[in-house]
């Protein structure tokens, strides 16, 4: 996998050899661009495609499975839809890992402790949400965490071990921030698109086609049509002989500090 170190590195040493090259022959300004142009183009896919593990670790999956096991996550709650999402996981006696938004448990936290009571995970999905996240700087970052995390404790007594980034966007400085937090970072690899795509149908078959052992389903806990897709997707997953289980577990890792 590409590292944002390395490509910096290399990147570095061909500006150094073409200025050495260029006291002997003439090179040509357009080297110079090319070379912008690809560190670009490999810089903003590495900030948007967090199973690159591009600036930081992310588990994404858990890696070669042969078990018929997959984790269904939840991003942007708690939401009046997550008590929909949250009666049918009951309805199924499967338990799911819910990445919360901070905002969202300050005005939900009966539907926050009621994720908590039933069984299920809860990750830090940062407290604002902003669209603007991938331009905080470190400390902007950590503020954002800490008063998640604050918050969660305050509300549970759970310090949460989880990091899931704002549209799962990567970059120098959330990594830096994750240095001091320590917190593992959980990106998936079957994305719904369920806030992109108003297509029921659209959505289920995207997600039923990129089912395999060990993948991590990415959905949104905020919308009827989400319910409804989670619902057939519920159904398919149990006629497949799949056992749906919270990331802890497929992974193996603690979910929150001791």
């Amino acid at each position: 996998m590409l590292k944002h170190k390395e490509i910096v590195l290399f990147c570095v040493v061909v500006v150094v050899v073409l200025f050495f090259l260029n006291f002997f022959t003439a090179v040509h300004w357009a080297f110079f661009l090319l070379l912008f142009f690809i560190w670009f183009a490999i810089t903003t896919w590495g900030s948007f495609d967090i199973r690159l593990n591009y600036f930081t670790k992310a588990y994404c999956s858990k890696i070669k499975s042969k078990e018929k096991e997959i984790a269904l996550t939840f991003d942007d709650g708690p939401h009046e839809m997550t008590e929909k999402v949250l009666d049918l996981l009951k309805q199924f006696n499967v338990k799911a890992t819910f990445f919360c938004i901070g905002k969202q448990i300050e005005t939900n936290p009966d539907l926050f402790k009621r994720i908590i009571a039933e069984g299920h995970l809860t990750g830090n999905h940062s407290y604002s949400h902003s669209k603007n996240f991938g331009f905080f700087s470190v400390q902007k970052v950590l503020d954002e965490i800490f008063a998640t995390n604050r918050m969660v404790y305050e509300l549970t007594g759970l310090q949460m071990k989880f990091f899931r980034p704002p549209f799962g966007v990567t970059n120098p400085m959330i990594a830096k921030a994750l240095l001091t937090t320590k917190h593992h970072v959980i990106g998936w690899n079957i994305r719904s698109l369920d806030t992109v795509y108003e297509n029921e149908n659209t959505i289920f078959e995207r997600v039923k086609n990129k089912i395999k052992p060990g993948g991590i389903i990415l959905l949104h806990d905020t919308s009827q049509k989400s319910v409804n897709v989670l619902e057939r997707l519920l159904l398919f997953l149990e006629s497949e002989n799949y056992s749906i289980v919270p990331i802890d577990k497929l992974l193996n890792i603690s979910a929150y500090d001791n």
